[in-house]
């Protein structure tokens, strides 16, 4: 991840570019960014870049104050391949490589799964809430990736896959771990252990897409006001509740119950609080304090 440093770091950083991400500001009056996968003719396959990239660009995000909510998209027909399988440096087809101590490549391989595991959970770890935005495709490390976010919405040409077992392995990029608690431990189940691809609407039922659209330029544009209606609110109090939101999924009710006391106590201090109070006494638009 990046590290430390003033938020003109960041957007200088941001400037300089990705080699498999777009990162943009597409409104300059919303303080909403907008990662997109831009790897369209390998169908924004998880490369070894890419798992460098995600956490880069999610940990100055969260150092950008100008950033207040992130969509997450791809160019292309299809949203992500997966695993880029076969590329240079891949940790898979190098774990095989002949002559290899097979103990150094288990922990090599270990290592290199635990660092892919990280560039998903960057998106949990970035304070600004991430919307997954999927059209076409959405293939194993891609679900991984959605998961990881707070919201996600679909156009009706999606369809998600976890082709893991199919390749005679385990998922091990989060899916196991994040989907029984987004859809539920039966349907997670499925997915995983038949490999089967699932429509845009049955990802609605089952709970692992908020919404889906009739189009992805629909999508777009509602994704767009909706990461903007977000950026609008108290940035302390969003950050706040995804914040409490994820520490209470891995904890009992009783748990998060102080989690979120012990929060509020220090947190409800913010000026925003008296500012949503007095807009709502005079029925005005409250005006929130910037980061």
């Amino acid at each position: 991840m990046a590290g430390g440093g003033s938020p003109s770091d960041a957007e200088a950083e941001l400037r300089q570019g990705f080699k498999t991400l777009a990162v943009t500001r597409p409104d300059p009056s919303a303080a909403v960014y907008e990662v997109r996968l831009n790897r369209p003719a390998q169908r924004n396959a998880l490369s070894p870049d890419s798992f460098a990239e995600i956490p880069r660009a999610m940990a100055l995000l969260d150092r950008l104050p100008a950033a207040r909510a992130v969509v997450l998209s791809a160019s292309g027909p299809h949203f992500c391949a997966g695993i880029e399988l076969g590329g240079p440096g891949n940790p898979l087809t190098a774990s095989f490589s002949r002559g290899a101590d097979p103990v150094a490549a288990a922990e090599g391989l270990r290592r290199a799964i635990l660092d892919m595991q990280a560039a998903m959970t960057a998106v949990e770890l970035c304070r600004k809430p991430v919307i997954a935005a999927v059209h076409g495709a959405c293939v194993g490390g891609g679900v991984d990736l959605v998961a990881a976010c707070d919201v996600r919405y679909c156009s009706k040409d999606a369809t998600f896959v976890l082709k893991e077992v199919d390749m005679a392995i385990v998922a091990d990029l989060g899916a196991l771990q994040r989907l029984p608690r987004i859809v539920g431990y039966g349907n997670a189940a499925e997915l995983a252990l038949t490999g089967r691809r699932i429509t845009a609407v049955e990802a609605k039922e089952m709970g692992l897409v908020s919404r889906v659209f009739d189009s992805k330029q629909e999508m777009d544009a509602a994704v767009a006001k909706i990461a903007k209606d977000i950026s609008e609110k108290s940035a302390w109090a969003v950050m706040g509740t995804k914040a409490v939101l994820l520490r209470s999924r891995d904890i009992t009710i009783e748990q998060g119950l102080e989690h979120v006391a012990t929060w509020n106590a220090g947190m409800m201090r913010s000026s925003d609080l008296m500012e949503a109070i007095k807009a709502f006494l005079e029925k005005r638009k409250p005006v929130f304090s910037k980061l």
